[in-house]
């Protein structure tokens, strides 16, 4: 679990956009390199095909991550603070 991270209102909603660009924007188009790679034909030697599954386990775990920042996020008045 990740330590607690202290957001203003604006920065979860910034970190919530974030998120669902990644799961759905990024998701796609790393799909969509997937896909093409295929069509190059063997993917034991697809170097195309190695990049981009590469690329998905790092988009993978950057969603992990940033979720994982959000579940642990404590929201405060900007206010509150100065």
């Amino acid at each position: 679990m990740a330590k607690d991270i202290i957001l203003t209102p604006q920065g979860l909603k910034e970190l919530k956009a974030k998120i669902e660009h990644l799961q759905t924007e990024r998701r796609k188009e790393v799909a969509e390199r997937i896909k093409e790679a295929r069509e190059f034909g063997d993917i034991t030697e697809n170097s195309e095909y190695d990049d981009a599954k590469n690329e998905q386990a790092m988009l993978e775990r950057q969603i992990a991550e940033l979720e994982d920042k959000l579940r642990g996020a404590q929201v405060i008045d900007e206010k509150a603070v100065t």
